[in-house]
């Protein structure tokens, strides 16, 4: 029971420092001791693993949305104007 409910403690404990800790924001960044205390329930607690690995996710998901190109607008132009002459029937 103690230590289940010690495991809760940690857990919401760690629950405000996840985020912190994989953005390594220096504006918040988290001190050796709490750094270390963390991984420390990471490599045991898989709830909280699982979190982090959400997280990750999800910067990753961010990261790849945000370096997407846009087509080139004059090109999309040129392939709207080629749909509308297929549409009239001028290119076959």
């Amino acid at each position: 029971m103690i230590r289940a409910l010690r495991m809760m403690a940690t857990c919401h404990w760690s629950a405000r420092r996840i985020q912190r800790y994989l953005d390594s924001d220096p504006a918040a960044l988290l001190d050796p001791d709490e750094i270390q205390r963390l991984e420390a329930h990471l490599a045991e607690c898989e709830k909280c693993k699982a979190v982090a690995a959400e997280y990750r996710q999800i910067d990753s998901a961010l990261s790849r949305w945000a370096a997407r190109r846009m087509p080139d607008p004059r090109s999309v132009t040129h392939m709207h104007e080629v749909v509308d002459r297929l549409v009239r029937g001028e290119l076959r």
